[in-house]
């Protein structure tokens, strides 16, 4: 049996995640409460809106828990919103948005744009076999600055389209926390899933 990995239930894409995470080997079940979250090997944090779900995440008590297990060592995976909790600054974020602390990077909060400059492009993947993965951003993030332990496994490619966001860095890795600007559980390839399943297994 594989790992049981959870999905922050509380907004964004948790049926596509936990689909995801299935089809990648886990057995995978939403989050909304302490003790779910203490019975699971890794959590997902889904994209969504990053200041509406940290007052969730306190609403429903979950955010000292969550911040003392990912401290603790529970491998996390950040998706767009995801990626910007799990961050330790976050540029033009709200006053009483609450950070988990789990990368050393800063991020930019709708680096991109709006919902209309949403876009789609593919990126290459450091660790993914098989070519590029193809990336869906929706009023995404970019990260403006990583930390010296922070591994940078995909940037925008520098193209004549890209426009300011050349080059930007979309995902990392730092010890067992992941996190993408981009959703790859909108798109059927479950590659990044599967690297996070593998991430778990290893603390396992």
């Amino acid at each position: 049996m594989g790992p049981v990995i959870g999905v922050l239930a509380l907004q964004g894409d948790v049926r596509e995640h936990l689909a995801a995470l299935e089809h990648a080997g886990a057995a995978a079940r939403p989050v909304r409460r302490p003790e779910e979250l203490a019975a699971v090997d890794g959590i997902v944090l889904p994209g969504g809106e990053s200041t509406t779900m940290s007052r969730l995440l306190e609403s429903f008590e979950l955010l000292e828990p969550l911040r003392d297990r990912i401290a603790d060592g529970l491998p996390a995976y950040g998706s767009c919103a995801g990626m910007i909790l799990l961050a330790r600054q976050v540029l033009d974020g709200r006053p009483d948005q609450r950070q988990l602390d789990a990368l050393d990077v800063v991020v930019r909060r709708n680096a991109f744009g709006r919902q209309v400059d949403s876009f789609e492009g593919d990126l290459d993947f450091a660790g993914l076999d098989d070519g590029p993965v193809h990336a869906v951003f929706i009023r995404a993030p970019w990260v403006e600055k990583a930390g010296d332990g922070v591994e940078i496994l995909a940037r925008v490619p520098d193209t004549a389209g890209a426009g300011d966001a050349a080059a930007r860095i979309v995902a990392i890795r730092q010890g067992p926390v992941l996190a993408t600007a981009f959703h790859p559980e909108l798109t059927g390839d479950e590659r990044v899933h599967r690297l996070f399943v593998g991430m778990v297994h290893e603390t396992m």
